[in-house]
């Protein structure tokens, strides 16, 4: 007979020795990092491009790389989505090692996370529609109607008109694009969305839409994301840390104010020069308006 004594899980009585394993539990499932990268090392040929890269990114938040061109942003991003092999080092994602993994082995954990890349790598045969039913055909079972419904779905979540479904990538406005490729980006309810480049060529307005589509697309569901850019009013607004990269190295990490506050050269002509003077600016000026709402 079993004479275990069972677990109380009142709020008001002492933790037992079975709820102490169960809150461990879960503190470990919300503070591990979603991405641990430990001394990483990328080269090609002789060019060094990641010398001991080492970082972190944590459950429910925006995470930037950024840098000059040619610091290794994108080498990185491609690095963790296993498009290519660092020389050595480790990448652990959801917990688990990555390196090393071959396409089956993969396959899971890619279920798992989403990829907006720079151009946005939309089929131009295919309507904005059947480029985000397409992944779902691919990786579910559902049925050609549900799988309709999930498409039109995510579509509206990027904040695309309902007639955008039945137009072609060529037929649409970078932004619209942009939001295009995010849509087919979230098909599968992503834990972990990467984003190369979100801005890159667009007009002021729409790039602030993009902004905000990130922002909101975070908090509604529960994203952690992880993005490449050279946008500062992005970084300013959007982002709860980011990394620097320059000379191989993380030059520094942090908030957007701590870094605008570091004195390494690279680091303050990044956010010094006129752009980054010019986000700043707007940026404070945002959260002044924001706060008096």
């Amino acid at each position: 007979m079993n004479t275990a004594t069972p677990v109380s899980l009142s709020p008001n009585s002492p933790p037992q020795a079975g709820e102490r394993e169960i809150v461990s539990l879960r503190e470990a499932l919300v503070n591990d990092p979603v991405i641990y990268v430990r001394n990483l090392h990328t080269r090609f040929g002789m060019n060094v491009v990641h010398d001991d890269i080492s970082l972190s990114v944590h459950p429910g938040e925006i995470f930037a790389l950024v840098g000059g061109s040619g610091c290794g942003k994108s080498t990185l991003l491609r690095t963790i989505l296993l498009l290519q092999q660092p020389a050595s080092g480790s990448i652990r994602v959801f917990g688990r090692e990555v390196l090393g993994l071959n396409d089956e082995q993969a396959l899971p954990m890619r279920r798992r996370w989403g990829v907006m890349f720079e151009r946005g790598a939309l089929f131009s045969a295919l309507t904005v529609t059947e480029n985000v039913s397409m992944v779902l055909r691919e990786h579910t079972a559902l049925s050609a109607d549900l799988i309709a419904e999930v498409a039109a779905l995510k579509i509206a979540l990027t904040g695309l008109p309902p007639d955008a479904g039945n137009k072609y990538p060529s037929e649409l406005s970078g932004g619209m694009r942009k939001r295009a490729a995010l849509a087919r980006a979230i098909a599968l309810d992503p834990e972990l969305l990467f984003l190369d480049e979100p801005t890159a060529g667009l007009d002021p307005l729409s790039a602030s839409g993009i902004d905000e589509l990130v922002q909101s697309l975070r908090d509604a569901l529960g994203l952690t994301i992880m993005l490449v850019t050279h946008d500062l009013d992005l970084l300013w607004r959007v982002a709860d840390r980011v990394a620097v990269l320059g000379e191989g190295h993380i030059l520094g990490m942090g908030t957007m104010t701590e870094l605008s506050q570091m004195d390494h050269p690279i680091i303050r002509e990044y956010f010094y020069g006129p752009r980054g003077r010019a986000a700043s600016g707007q940026a404070g000026e945002a959260s002044k308006t924001w706060k008096k709402k």
